[in-house]
């Protein structure tokens, strides 16, 4: 590998990049063979003492989409003791231990409510505390003299996962159907186990980041004096703005009664981000001199950074309801018998959530070798914000074709499942120029110090997105939003899915608008030694 090579960023795959990749996969299947077979099971199963099916389904998509906040609530617990105490890789390996244990309880406690929900508690913990950090372990193992082909692996990365989440959408609901509920989640289980050992026996060839030493001019720091800072003849309205978003996080925790405590909690976390950086951003000149310049610049970048975040959040409350709500619409169509290499089988509901990594793993490959190419050729660069935003705006189409098929639903005429394929592609490619982009995006723009908690931000807009969703299903139980669905002449569940296709559009244009105004940055670490690639042993 020449020198004018490596200087240009084009030097060789670092060697351990296939261990995390494998881990990743096994992961993977872990959770999605888990997460598209739970709101089946909850239905069929778990939930059946509920007698009226209408109320009992609405139950499973409320649990669901607390248990998807849940995996994307503790991506900020894993970012912070990566960031702060044990290391990426140390956090990794014992909050996938954690994980392995959930899925034994799932498998365990298929018929006790309290020990099947406290594995889905363990899992949203152990899942959700490593999910920023594998991906941003991917790019440590990167640094400038190699980080052109951080791209190649990010698109890899991402197409392993999907690899694993394809066949994991295929067979866990023949699995479930067939040999019950602890077959069903413990295969994933096992898999689990297979990505903790993968991972470990790896141990001496990663490049480990150590966690960042305390710094009087960290993220936190430099916010508290921008807000606390007092100008002699000027008030304090950015201190202002915080406050009232801390009295908005007071007020959510104290609907935990009602609400529940991961709902109240995510959401007394939302305001204080939200507010607070509003706060911050209103004031944060005023820290200059206390801290370096340096300092303050990179807090701008961080709020810079969460802005594309809040308005990727639309996004994901559309997407992750293909595991919810249009696995209930599909219940409610006609399951057609296929052929394949002269094997016959009914195509279950379930299943059409395979269609999903299927695409992504054509997609992928599809867009860099063509789409992409082709558009550059026209002289437009697809470069990440506008991938990302048209992304969501893609999610939103997606939406308006699940719409028209619940209309038809709704009009008595029968659809087969088959018709649901239309909008998984769309959704599948607005998934594409998401999310593989936002790992690339989250890793690129975040300063060294705040890499895992940065990649943790962008697991916390899930989050958001199912809060829409589980604020927008509490809305439609009001008699006074129900009287104007029914003036509207349309069914509840397609009010609701033009809603969410409209959201994601406007928020779409809203992002191109933002997109004109963000400047790109590039914060990979510079390589201590341009020939050397080396690795630091881990510990555990």
């Amino acid at each position: 590998m020449s020198q004018a090579e490596q200087q240009a960023g084009n030097g060789p795959l670092p060697r351990q990049i296939p261990y995390i990749v494998a881990t990743e996969g096994c992961e993977r299947f872990s959770f999605y063979g888990m997460r598209n077979i739970l709101t089946p099971f909850l239905i069929s199963t778990l939930l059946a003492f509920i007698p009226i099916m209408e109320d009992r389904t609405s139950e499973a998509k409320h649990i669901f989409h607390t248990f998807v906040i849940g995996v994307y609530f503790f991506p900020l617990l894993g970012g912070w003791l990566a960031d702060r105490f044990y290391g990426k890789y140390n956090t990794i390996f014992w909050l996938s231990l954690v994980y392995v244990i959930g899925h034994a309880c799932l498998a365990i406690f298929e018929d006790n409510m309290k020990g099947f929900y406290f594995g889905l508690f363990l899992i949203a913990l152990g899942s959700g505390g490593i999910k920023p950090l594998i991906s941003a372990f991917v790019g440590d193992q990167f640094d400038q003299t190699n980080k052109n082909k951080s791209k190649i692996v990010f698109d890899a990365f991402y197409w392993m996962i999907n690899f694993g989440s394809f066949f994991a959408s295929l067979l866990m609901p023949v699995f479930l159907k067939n040999y019950g509920p602890s077959v069903a989640f413990g295969i994933p289980g096992l898999l689990m186990l297979a990505a903790w050992l993968i991972l470990w026996s790896g141990r001496k060839k990663y490049v480990n980041v150590p966690p960042a030493a305390p710094n009087e001019h960290s993220f936190t720091s430099v916010a508290r004096t921008a807000l606390l800072a007092k100008v002699e003849g000027k008030g304090r309205p950015g201190l202002t703005v915080a406050a009232l978003g801390a009295a908005g996080a007071v007020a959510a925790l104290l609907m935990s009664w009602k609400w529940g405590f991961v709902i109240s909690a995510c959401t007394a976390l939302v305001l204080l981000l939200a507010f607070g950086g509003i706060g911050t951003s209103m004031q944060l000149e005023r820290a200059r001199g206390k801290h370096t310049d340096e300092a303050v610049e990179g807090v701008r970048a961080v709020l810079r950074i969460l802005v594309v975040f809040a308005l990727v959040t639309p996004f994901w409350s559309l997407f992750d309801q293909k595991a919810s709500t249009w696995i209930v619409q599909a219940n409610a169509m006609t399951s057609p018998m296929l052929s394949l290499f002269g094997w016959e089988f009914q195509l279950l509901p379930a299943q059409m959530q395979a269609m999903n990594p299927l695409m992504v793993m054509i997609l992928i490959p599809l867009n860099n070798i063509l789409i992409f190419p082709i558009l550059r050729a026209l002289g437009v660069e697809p470069t990440p914000l506008r991938r990302m935003g048209a992304g969501i705006a893609l999610s939103g189409v997606a939406w308006l074709i699940i719409g028209w098929i619940q209309l038809s639903l709704d009009g008595g005429t029968p659809m087969s499942l088959l018709w649901q394929l239309a909008p998984y592609i769309v959704l599948t490619m607005g998934e594409v120029l998401v999310s593989a982009t936002g790992l690339e995006f989250a890793y690129s723009q975040a300063p060294a110090s705040m890499k895992g908690s940065i990649t943790s931000f962008w697991q916390l807009a899930v989050t958001v997105g199912n809060l829409w969703v589980l604020v927008v299903n509490s809305s439609v139980k009001n008699d006074a939003v129900l009287g104007h669905i029914s003036g509207t002449g349309l069914s509840t569940a397609a009010f609701q899915m033009f809603f969410f296709a409209g959201f994601a559009i406007a928020t779409a244009a809203l992002f191109a608008w933002y997109a004109t105004r963000y400047k790109m940055v590039d914060n990979y670490r510079v390589a201590p030694d341009a020939t050397c690639y080396g690795a630091i042993p881990s510990k555990a």
